[in-house]
């Protein structure tokens, strides 16, 4: 529970200072966090060597710092929910292409927001929901129902309605059939049963099925956005053109909804998956400081 401990005493601090001040103090504190976590380093240079081959180990570790300090001004933002209000969201946050939700909308099959850990999901989730659209995100629970509730909190306070990672199937596909927007994250899987295995940056790993199976089955269109961190610390949520799914009708519809995702073929996954994951290592290659996985990401 010490994390929770940290989390309120951020919290706290974060929302009794000016912005710029707080940044500051949460990158001070993430320098003095990347000198002693060995294993966090070890594991994003591994991943930062996969993705940039060519680079020095000089390069890789300033982007890794970068890294780093982005991940705890992320949490800055978290933090400050409260102080989100219409001014903050004029002065700070920007939206390219919003009109493809609109569009997808009329369609009236819902759509699949897809992001990544990359630039700050979190945030584009609050933009979406207080620009007046519908939207339901489903999140891993944490192990401690503190943290967990605490994080939940934050979202709802801002209109996000929250589902239970372990209790998404059935809801999400409700909440696609009523024309409502659904994010997911697309770039780790964390299923038991494993995900769909992919070639990303020319090495294998495993993607979540949940995205590509969830329009499959829905004919709703999955729709790209990332919310990328600006060099003076504005935001710009980069919304991309849908991606739709070939629904077959007379296949997908005989598949009851409990074991859907299990019976529908590995090639049709991984066309549908393949289509979004070229977006999402383009952004990582181009905003590699703002990919936030901590752990070795690749199959060995």
């Amino acid at each position: 529970m010490f994390d929770y401990v940290l989390y309120k005493i951020g919290q706290f601090i974060t929302l009794r200072l000016p912005l710029k001040t707080a940044y500051k103090i949460a990158e001070f504190f993430s320098d003095i966090h990347y000198i002693f976590a060995d294993k966090d380093r070890a594991a994003v240079k591994a991943n930062l060597k996969t993705i940039f081959p060519e680079k020095s180990d000089r390069k890789i570790r300033q982007i890794r710092i970068r890294m780093f300090r982005n991940f705890a001004k992320y949490l800055v933002d978290f933090f400050r929910y409260e102080k989100i209000d219409k001014e903050y969201i004029k002065n700070n946050l920007k939206v390219e292409n919003l009109h493809y939700f609109e569009e997808a909308l009329s369609l009236g099959k819902g759509i699949i927001v897809l992001s990544a850990h990359l630039g700050n999901w979190e945030l584009g989730g609050v933009l979406i929901s207080l620009l007046g659209y519908d939207l339901w995100v489903v999140a891993l629970e944490h192990k401690y129902k503190k943290i967990n509730d605490f994080f939940n909190a934050q979202r709802k306070s801002k209109g996000i309605k929250v589902i239970p990672f372990n209790k998404a199937v059935r809801q999400s596909i409700n909440i696609l059939k009523e024309n409502r927007l659904l994010a997911l994250v697309g770039d780790k899987d964390f299923t038991k049963e494993g995900g769909i295995v992919i070639n990303f940056f020319g090495k294998a790993t495993s993607f979540p099925k949940g995205p590509a199976a969830l329009s499959l089955k829905t004919g709703a269109a999955i729709i790209p956005g990332f919310m990328i961190r600006n060099e003076d610390d504005s935001f710009t949520l980069k919304i991309h053109p849908p991606i739709n799914s070939i629904l077959r009708e007379e296949k997908l519809q005989r598949l009851d909804i409990k074991n859907s995702f299990t019976k529908m073929s590995e090639k049709d996954l991984q066309e549908l998956t393949n289509r979004y994951k070229v977006i999402i290592e383009d952004y990582i290659k181009k905003y590699p400081e703002q990919w936030y996985m901590f752990r070795e990401f690749w199959v060995k």
